[in-house]
């Protein structure tokens, strides 16, 4: 008996994927065999198969401990509350990034959390049922307005309880202190600074409103965050501009000793949805750019340095592992307000940071609550229901029969800024097409078989755990 699968020409083999996260190649004889269910036990590929739950020999086999084991460790992100808590403390920054997805030309710029509304906001979270929370600084520029920061993490230390709460803050270093650093080394608070690339592509995305070089504030930040001995990461935004350079990006990641990279498509909200035509791209160009810059990743690994690539780390969990990140983007249901949830500088409490930046153009579909709210009260809001619904991959028509839909994940917030609904009626939208790209590259690496590629697949998904 055949179990359920969906399946892709690859080549000139097949490649087939379950609703557990199994995966296999088959030669187009051996697919056509499969698929007619005509294999039989002395087939020398059946074991597999069967192995990999694409064959039972009795119907009750789909629910055996196996079966239940392997769906549980792909959808374990689901036995969890919130613990991802996103505080934006204000939308004013001292940047004017080219692709800012937090505001747009409609935005009023210049509102700041109070320490009031931040410890609200905090007592909020803290209400999560999750003994791990994990509370992140954002804006605009949060070290505009770290008097606020100072306060909520204050308040946290006295009233979180047997709680684990880790501090992180997103910023862009050009405020930073020498009175900031000594606070977030005394509090652990890791930081996460953007990096586009060299320094022609960094100023070119990231540019500082009162002129000079954005990198070099940066690259500043990172060494005193590094001498203070404070956990230091950085993200990457690809433009059209930063297309012509993949080798380059990669490799001014890896000259500043960051471990690793994740390399980031456009989001077309704020300024990046607006000016689409002049910084964006087709799903094709990005693909072509991953595709260079990934080769370039494998081959500073073949050279014994340990830098994995972000994104691609996630979906080899899934594929190689079976088991899920707590990745917000590649959940089914996705990780709005049962993963994550962003608390905006006025009170008002959303889905996720995507629902929270499509508020500044006046839009407040993915609005939960405030903070006057309790948590269980935001969880059985109509708009977290909906959000959910909206997002399980199993019942979308586009993503039900897609070969990737196990590893795979949908934003509604994306989804409803481009198609007025957040159900997507297009299929194979701009972000479909790069995430299957991506997985197209992977499972090439795969199949291919190279030991020493899957080698450094393996240390990748071991070191990062």
């Amino acid at each position: 008996m055949l179990n359920h699968f969906n399946f892709r020409r690859f080549g000139r083999e097949v490649l087939l994927t379950n609703d557990f996260g199994m995966y296999a190649f088959l030669k187009e004889e051996e697919f056509r065999k499969f698929v007619t269910n005509k294999i039989s036990c002395d087939d020398e590929y059946y074991q597999m198969l069967k192995n990999k739950l694409f064959v039972i020999d009795d119907p009750m086999e789909l629910f055996s401990n196996e079966t239940v084991s392997a769906l549980r460790e792909m959808k374990n992100y689901l036995f969890s509350s919130t613990a991802l808590h996103i505080f934006a403390v204000t939308n004013a920054c001292n940047l004017n990034c080219i692709y800012c997805q937090a505001k747009d030309k409609a935005s009023n710029l210049g509102g700041y959390m109070t320490p009031e509304i931040g410890r609200k906001a905090v007592a909020l979270a803290l209400q999560s049922p999750s003994d791990s929370l994990t509370f992140e600084f954002q804006g605009g520029e949060p070290l505009l307005n770290f008097e606020t920061i100072k306060a909520m993490i204050e308040y946290c230390e006295e009233n979180k309880g047997k709680k684990d709460v880790r501090y992180t803050l997103v910023s862009n270093l050009i405020a930073l202190s020498d009175d900031k650093l000594n606070y977030m080394a005394e509090h652990h608070v890791a930081v996460s600074t953007s990096l586009d690339g060299p320094c022609h592509v960094h100023d070119y995305n990231r540019r500082f409103r009162k002129g000079g070089s954005s990198f070099e504030y940066m690259e500043q930040g990172l060494q005193k965050l590094k001498e203070r001995g404070i956990s230091a990461g950085a993200i990457e935004t690809t433009t059209r501009y930063s297309l012509s350079y993949p080798e380059e990006i990669v490799d001014t990641f890896h000259s500043h000793g960051l471990p690793g990279i994740f390399l980031r498509p456009l989001t077309p909200l704020g300024f990046a949805q607006a000016d689409w035509e002049s910084i964006g791209y087709s799903a094709e160009e990005f693909l072509v750019f991953y595709r260079k810059a990934f080769e370039r990743i494998l081959e500073i690994n073949r050279e014994g340095c340990w830098f994995p690539e972000q994104l691609s780390v996630y979906f080899l969990k899934k594929i190689l592992h079976g088991f899920a990140y707590n990745y917000m983007e590649l959940r089914s249901p996705c990780g709005a307000s049962m993963g994550q949830m962003s608390y905006y500088y006025d009170g008002n409490v959303y889905t996720c940071d995507e629902g929270r930046m499509i508020s500044e153009s006046g839009n407040y579909a993915f609005r939960l609550g405030t903070v006057d709210n309790t948590y269980e009260e935001l969880m059985q809001s109509p708009v977290c229901k909906t959000t959910a619904v909206a997002s399980v991959l199993e019942s979308l028509p586009a993503c039900s029969d897609c070969v990737y839909q196990p590893y795979c994940g949908v934003c509604p917030v994306v989804t409803y800024a481009m198609e007025k609904d957040i159900f997507p009626k297009v299929p194979k939208g701009f972000r479909c097409e790069i995430y299957a790209g991506i997985l197209d590259i992977l499972f090439e690496k795969i199949r291919d078989g190279n030991e020493q590629t899957l080698g450094i697949f393996e240390s990748w998904i071991r070191e990062a755990m």
